[in-house]
């Protein structure tokens, strides 16, 4: 995966295939700590602490429609190339959490990429669910909560309207400009 947004995507659809209906996710960037933090969490299925254990093996996997899980070890591999590091913490029932750590600065650390786009599809592939968007850069905050905006919209019209994703692409995208 050539940026971070296609991380957080993969990383999202795994939760919504994990039967999440709220997730959230977090970028954080200090840059006095020279530090960027990527954090999910889910209210999914959860798994086991045998599974947490080797999640980021490649060849390990949940899905029965196929062999290999590459999401998080390519996750893991890119936090690591960025002297970085993933977590998981997970709890069968309750949910999940996935946390990457990066060096800000590190040449190596892959950009962020399109996030509104990564957003949008996940919004529109899975309407079942909710996502609170949370971004920190350097005290410049931001929060989109798709169930307050549905409340805003008051049937009015549907968050899968043209205009309103477009109005949602552009704070996702201004939410990334530091």
């Amino acid at each position: 995966m050539e940026d971070l947004s296609l991380h957080i995507l993969d990383v999202v659809e795994n939760s919504t295939k994990a039967g999440a209906n709220l997730v959230e996710i977090n970028i954080k960037e200090d840059t006095d700590k020279d530090l960027l933090q990527i954090i999910i969490q889910d209210n999914g299925r959860g798994m086991d602490p045998k599974m947490v254990k080797r999640v980021t093996d490649p060849f390990i996997t949940t899905r029965t429609t196929r062999r290999v899980g590459l999401g998080l070890s390519m996750l893991e591999q890119a936090a690591q190339e960025a002297e970085g590091y993933l977590t998981v913490t997970s709890e069968k029932g309750i949910g999940t959490e996935i946390r990457a750590t990066f060096q800000a600065s590190h040449i190596d650390r892959k950009p962020f990429g399109d996030m509104g786009s990564s957003m949008i599809s996940l919004i529109l592939g899975n309407p079942g669910v909710d996502f609170i968007y949370k971004s920190d850069f350097d005290g410049e905050k931001t929060t989109i909560d798709t169930r307050a905006i549905k409340a805003e919209l008051d049937g009015t019209t549907t968050i899968s309207d043209p205009a309103v994703l477009k109005l949602l692409r552009g704070v996702f995208e201004e939410s990334l400009r530091n």
